[in-house]
């Protein structure tokens, strides 16, 4: 029973790599309040579980329902994460920030008072990226579907899968709340470059994505 649970927690905490998307998030909400930042991570949680739970019951016949081969999911998944690193190595979300809050404004006394960022010039980046497809992407749909369907018909080795998994989503949430903190503290002009770094390697990871499901729908067909 130990064996099952240390083994499928350590096979869904290297699938989702809680340590990889981390850094992503973190200057992805730079400059948002702690409140935003908690909000996005537990609403990313909670909808990356019930994403994984859904298919981990029902994944199979759904995917055969609607058509839909696991290879089209990761390619569509890795296109739409190509356009976000687009947008974190050109810069485009802090520019849509400061043109949002560029400038002084005056109150009523017709003192000069800076504007600051507020949590809404920020994108809800809960489900997608962060849950769909970081946390519930190809990898852990793929994987929960297969742990499960390996222990069909034993509830109580189901039930330690389901427990392994619900231990790696609280690890990525504990790890996501750490590194923002972390990033925070570097400032904003390292805060930046990384942006852009991250944006540069979040693009190779998309196109690999791609290309892994372009690959795999031809060698399936």
């Amino acid at each position: 029973m130990y064996e099952l649970f240390i083994a499928t927690f350590v096979t869904f905490f290297v699938v989702i790599d809680p340590l990889g998307i981390a850094p992503i998030f973190a200057v992805m909400t730079d400059g948002a309040s702690g409140a935003f930042k908690r909000r996005m991570v537990f609403k990313a949680s909670l909808t990356g579980a019930i994403i994984l739970l859904m298919f981990a019951f029902l994944g199979t016949g759904l995917l055969s329902a609607l058509g839909i081969s696991m290879m089209a999911f990761k390619a569509a998944g890795g296109f739409l994460l190509f356009m976000i690193a687009l947008e974190m190595v050109f810069e485009k979300r802090t520019e849509r920030r400061e043109k949002k809050t560029e400038g002084l404004t005056h109150d009523h006394k017709g003192n000069q008072v800076t504007v600051e960022d507020n949590d809404d010039d920020y994108e809800d980046i809960s489900v997608f990226p962060m849950a769909i497809p970081f946390i519930a992407g190809p990898g852990s749909i793929a994987t929960i579907m297969l742990m499960m369907s390996q222990h069909e018909g034993n509830v109580q080795d189901q039930g330690i899968v389901i427990s392994a998994l619900f231990g790696a989503l609280l690890s990525t949430v504990l790890i996501l709340l750490a590194a923002s903190k972390i990033i925070s503290l570097l400032g904003q002009t390292v805060a930046n470059a990384i942006t852009r770094i991250l944006g540069v390697i979040l693009a190779a990871l998309a196109t690999q994505y791609m290309f892994d499901g372009i690959k795999g729908a031809f060698m399936g067909g």
